[in-house]
This record gives structure tokens, sequence and C-alpha cells, in this order.
């Protein structure tokens, strides 16, 4: 099988694998359909996938992964840098040597009585400047046809690597999934990725988080671009004109909702276009202007909660040739039900684990028993989605003309402002944070720090990481601007004063003003005040005809309260405390200017 691989650099690195792994059978992926049907059927043969109602679903089928293996397992995964100063004080540090070392052994032999499927694959549009090639190899045939959907991948992503030695090194195997012998190891210094002891699919589809951020995040700083965990839309104005932003948002914060919008029914002749829901590869164009690339192929999204109402897109994109990890499972008609879904629950279903459940089974403290895991997927390919973008393939990207950030406040933070420049913007992402949920891990209503929703992604030092943002923004002409949103504003009785979903394209709507007005207009004037944390809408700037909305709301909604920010100041302080000296001056400048603006 290998004999058949022209690449000597690839050639060599695999046949290293195969003696440390000793697969029964090592198996080429070319991305085929007939191969597809093959590893489907053989999949379905070991119980690994389930098929679904191909009448109501088809081409779907149905996975569960092991019940201690439903997420991200952010303690057992490490940057591994010669030096450990480089991995920075927000990611876990494992020396190569080490590394290799303890984890070396326990892939020896791994795949024994196994098949090793190697699958090399494109992250990017095919031809793309900015496209980067990887192979990874894995003795799961869920993680292939997961991969399938994800990535470009197959014998067109050994066309295109021809014979470079320039592509990233994955190496997985499930081992005996135990979490005592699970590691996610990244060698940025490499380009290579090890991870073994899990099936789920962000530890083991190595293109996801992976190589999309971790590794990513660090040859692009080495190479001059930009990899971030932003959503890239194109809003579409009633002339037609379309404004392309970038947006980054922790988990639970309304990321894939922005990214499929549908607009509401008052705001006519707009348009939503996704080019992606996740990752977004950006570099600076001959123009100047920043233009983004999604390295993916498909979408990978949480399901509960999702229906016609929070997402009808995404709900319309997984009706078919999709796989569902860890949902309720109807045994009889062989559909699927997760919380949140339209549908009501199944009388008797199988829950995420397998086991017999019912929508009333109870725990032993008398609370319902979820029968979708809190995190279960749907893999689905974007070409799929009603809104995909015209130009979501197209190979140079798309030029972005906003980024915004956002996050969960129920106090401090307005709906939308606008930083004042670049810097004062990067501060801005620097310091996006929220309030955590009673469905995420630790105190609720702790807040949580998370520059650029980066904190579990990035490759190398974060201090490093705001330096090189700072850095990269002199190096355009015409950079995009910067934003902050927070949809989850409270009033004093605990309800939200904005109604969400497709509503938050009137604050969309807002940013795209500020971004084509002329360059001289955007300090102030009529659709803006100048606070101390940046340019906030005046009421009257907001579209809010056909929505039900008070005054008084809309007025806080937009306000800035002086003691609210002045503690929010004392907070990051103990934030930033652990970068120590490495904190750019600049960062620390726009803290202080925070400050002395409140006073």
């Amino acid at each position: 099988m290998l004999e058949s691989i022209a690449n000597q650099h690839l050639k060599g690195w695999l046949d290293g694998v195969v003696v440390l792994l000793k697969p029964d059978s090592v198996r080429l992926c070319d991305g085929s359909e007939t191969e597809k049907e093959e590893l489907t059927a053989q999949a379905l043969k070991t119980g690994e996938l389930v098929e679904l109602n191909q009448e109501k679903l088809p081409g779907c089928y149905y996975h569960r992964t092991a019940s201690n293996d439903v997420a991200r397992t952010e303690h057992l995964t490490f940057i591994c840098t010669t030096d450990r100063q480089n991995a920075g004080p927000t990611n876990n540090w494992m020396s190569p040597e080490d590394a290799k070392a303890k984890v070396g052994a326990l892939f020896d032999g791994a795949m024994k009585g196994r098949t090793m499927y190697i699958m090399p694959y494109v992250m990017g549009p095919i031809g793309s400047p900015y496209a980067k090639i990887g192979v990874e190899v894995t003795d799961s045939i869920y993680v292939v046809l997961n991969m399938r959907i994800m990535t470009r991948m197959g014998a067109k992503a050994l066309e295109m690597l021809g014979d470079s030695n320039n592509f990233n090194r994955g190496m997985h195997s499930k081992g005996d999934l135990s979490v005592d012998r699970r590691f996610i190891l990244h060698f940025p210094e490499e380009n290579t990725i090890w991870s073994i002891g899990s099936g789920y699919g962000g530890n083991v589809l190595l293109s996801k988080k992976c190589l999309s951020l971790r590794i990513a995040s660090f040859l692009g700083r080495k190479e001059g671009w930009l990899a971030e965990h932003m959503l890239i839309v194109g809003i579409e104005d009633p002339n037609g004109k379309v404004t392309y932003v970038a947006a980054a948002f922790p988990s639970a914060c309304g990321k894939t909702n922005l990214a499929m919008m549908v607009p509401p029914e008052s705001m006519k002749g707009y348009k939503i276009w996704t080019v992606g829901d996740d990752i977004a590869w950006m570099n600076i164009g001959k123009d100047g202007r920043l233009y983004a690339i999604n390295p993916e192929n498909g979408f990978f999204g949480v399901v509960p909660g999702t229906n016609m109402k929070t997402n009808p897109n995404a709900m319309l994109t997984m009706q078919k040739n999709t796989i569902y990890t860890n949902v309720v499972l109807n045994p009889e008609d062989k559909t699927i039900w997760w919380e949140g879904h339209d549908e009501s629950a199944p009388e008797k279903a199988l829950d995420w684990q397998g086991n017999e459940w019912m929508p009333e089974t109870l725990d032993a403290d008398g609370k319902k028993v979820k029968g979708a895991h809190p995190n279960s997927r749907f893999t689905a390919p974007a070409s799929q989605c009603p809104c995909i973008s015209p130009n979501w393939e197209a190979p140079e990207g798309v030029p972005i003309s906003a980024i915004i950030f956002g996050g969960r406040r129920a106090k401090t933070a307005p709906l939308v402002y606008q930083s004042r420049d670049w810097q004062h913007g990067v501060y801005v992402g620097a310091t996006m944070a929220s309030e955590r949920t009673a469905a995420q891990y630790g105190k609720q209503g702790e807040l949580r720090y998370d520059p650029m929703a980066m904190l579990p992604f990035c490759g190398y030092n974060m201090a490093e990481y705001f330096k090189y943002w700072l850095e990269f923004g002199k190096r355009m002409t015409n950079p995009p601007k910067i934003f902050h949103v927070n949809w989850f504003r409270q009033g004093d009785g605990g309800n939200f004063l904005w109604p969400g979903f497709g509503e938050n394209l009137r604050a969309i709507e807002w940013v795209v003003n500020r971004c084509n007005m002329a360059a001289d207009s955007t300090k102030s004037g009529d659709n803006a005040d100048e606070t101390s944390i940046g340019f906030v809408p005046k009421a009257s700037a907001l579209n809010t005809s056909g929505l039900e909305i008070s005054q008084e709301n809309l007025a806080e909604l937009l306000r800035v309260d002086k003691e609210e920010w002045l503690q929010e100041v004392e907070n990051r302080n103990e934030f930033f405390k652990q970068f120590g000296e490495d904190l750019p001056k600049e960062i620390k400048e726009e803290q202080e200017k925070l400050k002395k603006n409140l006073g």
C-alpha cells in the first residue's frame, strides 16, 4: 500500500508510523464514493454506526461514543515546545522529549488487530494559496467518515501536496479509550499532532481545533497570517451590497446562530450568507485589506437547543448526509431526537448511552434525565446549508470589513459598541469575558475571560499572541473595524432585555453602517456617542421597526455604568497578572486609558 505513495517525505513518515503502531493492515483513503460505501457498510456491521431512517433522513447515520469520552479534554491537551515559555501560562505544557517517551509507549502496538487508515486532506478551498495539507492516520472508521465531511479528503490532497514536505503529521489511535491513557499532544515546532485514547470528534478529527487553531495559530505567526476561532458571514443589504464580517464568541454566546441567521420579517431585503461557522484563516490581500477563508468543508455543531426557531438553517442542513453523535435514538422508526427539538420526545427510546429512556425518567435526585448528551453533535457538509455563500470557496477568501467580539454578560457590556482604533480593538478582544451558564463547568455566574475566544486554542504564549495581533494591524492599510456585542444583558428582574436570534441583525446592521461610512465620519455623529469604552449607538441609530421594545429597555441596553466598568478594570487586572512582564505595553496603555476615561 505505501509503495503507491510517490512523496518520499510522506512515505518515510508513514513507514515509521507503521513500525510504531503495528496495524494488521493499512488502507490509503482516496475519498471516493465507493470507499465511503464500503467503510459505511463495515461500520454498520460492527455496530460503530447505526443506519437511520433513509426516507426521513437520507444518507444519515448514528454513532455513540464511550460514556467517558464525550467532549474535548482540555486538561489532557498539551502544547509540546522545547521552551516552556513558548507555551505560556494558559496552556498545559510538556517537553517534546518527555511527550514522545511517555505517549510513544502508549502508541507502541496500539493498532495490533486493527486497520490503519491514512487520510490525506486539504484545509481550505482546493487550489487556494492559503490552503494547508494534513495527513492523519487513525484506526477509527467513524473518524474517516467524519473527516470526509469536515475536510477535502482523499487523492486531491496528495495531488496538491506533490513532492512537498510541508504537511501536518497527525497520528490518532482510539487505544483502549481509557481516560488514564488519553492525551492530545501538539508539537507546533514540528507541525505534528498526536492523539490517543479518545474517539470523540474534537479530540480525534485532528483537522478541527488541533490543526485549524492550535497548530495554525503558531504557523500563522511564523508565516504572517491569523488563524482564529471565528465565524465568517456576509450581510447583504436591500440594495444588494454584501459586507463580510468575522466574529468570535465563547461557547453558548450565539455563534452558530449568527453564522446562519435568518433576518426578521420586518427587515425585508436583507440576506445572510454563511462562509464559515467556526474557523477563519485570515491573510492580508494585495489591496491592504484583510481576507478570510473557511478552512473547513463541513459543520461539527452542537445539537441540543437547535430547532426551527433557534436555527432553521442548521436544521435544514442536517436533514441528509449527516452523522449524529450521542443523541436520542428511537429504535422503532430509526429517527433521532434531542432536548430542544421541534418535535415532542418519543414515548420510549434509547438515550445517548444506549439505555432505555423515557421523557419522564428521573435520576436519584429527582431531576429529569436528559436523553441526548448536552454536547451531542451533528457533522454535515457545509454545501448543504441553505444560506451558504456563493463565495464560500473563493480561493483568495472574502474581504473582512468588521471583526466582532462577543460575550455573555448580564450587566456591564452594552448591546454593541465599536473600538476607537485597532490597538483599542485588540484590547477589547483580549478582555472578552462571559459569565458561566448552568450548563458549563464551574460556578454559575462566575466571570471567565476568554481572549478572542482562543483561550483553549492558542498554540503559543497568549501574551505573544496579543503582541502579534498588535503588529499584524500595522501591516494593513485598510484594517477592519473592531466591535463588541452582548446579546444577554438583563434587567433588574433577571429578564433578558434583547430578544436575540434573528433580531441580532439590528445590531449587526449598525456595525455594517459604521464600516461603510466615510473614514472621517465614524468618530461620533448622528449614529453614535463616544463614551469611556468606545462608540456606542444612539438609540435612534438602531433599526427597531417591527420590534417590541420599550425606550427604557433600549436605553438600559446601551448604558455604560461607571461603577460596573471600574469593577471590570479590577477584574481585568487580575486576569492579566498571569502574563507578568510579557503583557504588551499597548494592552497596559489601553487598560490605563479606560480607567482614566471612567475617572
